[in-house]
Order: structure tokens, then sequence, then C-alpha cells
């Protein structure tokens, strides 16, 4: 019936920062992914997908898989520095998506897909360079490391029915075919970092 095919088309409300929280952005493949695996870690408290990286304002899905925007899908992390530190975020992105494929996450292809590390200070970049160095030196892949470093600007929040999507499609092929196997990698690799429901 239309009322469970009905889809909240409507940018999704970017939660409000609680005292002593920081927020990170990154662009590492299908949001529908990253915004599972880092809701997985201890001292996340929400991630929310959306768009970053490109100039246009308030872009929808179809305008940003178009590739005609400059937006990434990415996600926002609102996380407790106290708790998981940024340098593990970064960790956990470099583990979560393939940094040296270039405008491409398996079977995603397009700018839309690019490789970025947002930073909101001097010591982010810092993190973010390091890893990108330990990556390229870990002889992990043939190829360096693509990833955009950027500095951040402005994060879009996605369309409601976006948010959560891994956890409400499980029976969707791409979801159990390609989230699932990338999301339990992710867990095995980040498992000193998980919440504790997940370990």
């Amino acid at each position: 019936n239309s009322a469970q095919t009905a889809k909240d088309t409507s940018p999704a409300k970017l939660p409000e920062l609680k005292a002593g929280e920081a927020v990170a952005t990154f662009a590492g493949g299908c949001f529908w992914c990253t915004e599972a695996e880092f809701e997985s870690l201890r001292g996340v408290r929400e991630v929310v997908s959306g768009y970053a990286g490109g100039e246009e304002a308030n872009p929808t899905y179809e305008q940003v898989g178009s590739g005609q925007t400059g937006h990434a899908e990415a996600i926002q992390i609102y996380y407790d520095p106290a708790v998981i530190p940024y340098d593990t975020l970064v960790k956990g992105f470099f583990i979560g998506h393939d940094g040296s494929s270039l405008n491409r996450q398996g079977p995603d292809v397009g700018t839309q897909y690019r490789s970025i590390a947002f930073y909101r200070t001097p010591q982010e970049k810092a993190g973010i360079d390091a890893a990108i160095k330990h990556e390229n030196e870990s002889g992990k892949y043939s190829r360096p490391i693509v990833t955009q470093v950027m500095p951040f600007k402005t994060f879009y929040p996605a369309e409601g029915y976006h948010q959560g999507y891994y956890y409400t499609h499980g029976n969707e092929m791409y979801v159990s075919s390609v989230s699932e196997p990338k999301v339990e990698k992710f867990r095995k690799r980040m498992s000193s970092w998980l919440k504790k429901d997940l370990q």
C-alpha cells in the first residue's frame, strides 16, 4: 500500500551539538555503508548521511547521483572525543573504504563516490595526512591513496529515507551483497572500539 512505499524526501535535521562533543565529516563511497560502520563505534552518538565537497546548495540525491553537483555522498559524525579520538575515526575511515580507488567504491562509480577527508583544524589535517602516509607505506594497496583532503565548508543532510537505511533495508540485494560484508569487515577490524551491544 502507499503508506508503506511513501518515503521521506525532505532533508534530515542535523542534531544539536552537545557539550563536549565534536563533529567529523568523511566521504568514502555509498553513505548507507559508511553511516552503519561509524554508528558501530562507541563514543559516536549519531551519524547523518548527506552530501559534501561540492558548491551546489541543498542538492537532492538524484542531483548528486548525476555527478554534476561536485558533491560526494558523505557522513557527518557526532562524537565524544574523550571516548573516541579523532585519529581513531580517521583510522576507521581508511578501514571502511578503499582510499586508493579513484571515483569508485566497489560497484559504485562516479565522482559522487570519491574519497574525501574533511578537516576543521590544522591538527585534524595533520592527522589525516599522517594516516595517508601510513596507508601509502603499508603496502596494502598497489596504487597510491587518492583521498582528497579538504577544509570543511558545508554538509547538506540527505533526505530522511536515506538515514539508517542499512538497518531498515537489509532485504535489498545491494544492502545484503555489498553493504553487509563491508560493515562486517569494518566491525572485525575495529572490534576494540565497538559499542557494547556489538561486541
